[in-house]
């Protein structure tokens, strides 16, 4: 009972970070479940299956914010659906021992660019209004999808930062569209791991609570993007993944590390893991002053302007 009771709470956290970020639902959800044992395909597939309803409600309650572009979310949708197929028949086809590794090493690459991307660049804002291309969407969705199903996360990791980084369109709505467009991607991954898997080996009450705890964030998360400061929520987030999955890693057959290394390599990942949030809370409120100081400078030359005659 307590498990599922944590678990509940890790979907419910999970999908905070998500419909505020637009990734890591995911990311975290499938590094605790490998944490406690759960093979990789499984795990994955648990997640996915949570994801149907999460990422439904998720994009509802986006779409009741105004936080959809509905062109980017057919654009890369689609595609995305395609390439979470492809990746969950593919994971479904490997051995456990040689899964749960290369699913640790995808989610701690993701982990990585995470806390980089958000602790050193924040959000770009230039080139608003501008049309994003099917030719870059459709590939992306299908990258981003196949990643998402083999890494059970993925698909905000990489399709976020992407459009984000394109600056054209509204952060806000950059997380709307991704989250909204995952719906397809979790159901393409879902079926492809029910094909590849089997329902057998799926634990269903452990994607009830999750589903549970993601729908109740849903909507607090959809408003909350309006008020998180990404970039700190971007660091921190991208902290946990990296050191739980380097913690899977040096316990596992491939490394197998001394307990004093262990050690070692956690205490130094903390520190700058503390190290990223501190800076990411300077820097914000560093951008924060800027942004007033060019507001009142803004408005200073707005009443010098002559009165027409």
């Amino acid at each position: 009972m307590r498990s599922l009771i944590l678990l509940g709470l890790v979907g419910l956290a999970a999908q905070l970070v998500d419909g505020s970020l637009g990734m890591a639902y995911g990311v975290t959800s499938t590094t605790l479940l490998l944490a406690i044992g759960t093979n990789a395909a499984a795990a994955s597939a648990t997640v996915h299956l949570a994801e149907i309803g999460t990422t439904l409600a998720s994009g509802i309650s986006h779409w009741r914010f105004g936080n959809v572009d509905w062109k980017v979310v057919a654009k890369i949708g689609v595609p995305g659906a395609i390439g979470a197929f492809a990746g969950a028949t593919f994971l479904s086809s490997l051995s456990t021992e040689l899964a749960a590794p290369i699913m640790s090493v995808i989610l701690l690459t993701l982990g990585v660019y995470i806390l980089i991307r958000f602790t050193a660049f924040g959000l770009p804002r230039g080139n608003l209004g501008k049309p994003l291309r099917k030719r870059f969407l459709g590939p992306l969705g299908l990258v981003a999808g196949f990643v998402d199903a083999t890494g059970g996360g993925g698909w905000g990791p990489v399709g976020t930062p992407a459009i984000l980084a394109s600056g054209r369109i509204p952060p806000r709505k950059v997380i709307g569209s991704i989250d909204a467009s995952e719906f397809l991607v979790a159901i393409a991954a879902s079926v492809g791991f029910l094909v590849g898997i089997g329902s057998e080996n799926i634990n269903f009450a452990w994607v009830g609570v999750l589903l549970l705890g993601g729908v109740i964030a849903a909507p607090i998360a959809a408003w909350l993007v309006r008020h998180i400061p990404p970039r700190i929520l971007g660091s921190a987030v991208g902290g946990v993944i990296i050191l739980t999955n380097v913690r899977t890693l040096l316990r596992s057959d491939w490394i197998d590390a001394p307990g004093n290394v262990q050690a070692i390599a956690y205490v130094l990942i903390a520190l700058l893991w503390v190290g990223a949030i501190v800076y990411s809370v300077r820097e914000y409120r560093r951008d924060k002053a800027n942004e007033s100081v060019e507001a009142v400078d803004s408005e200073l030359d707005r009443q010098e302007e002559p009165t027409p005659a």
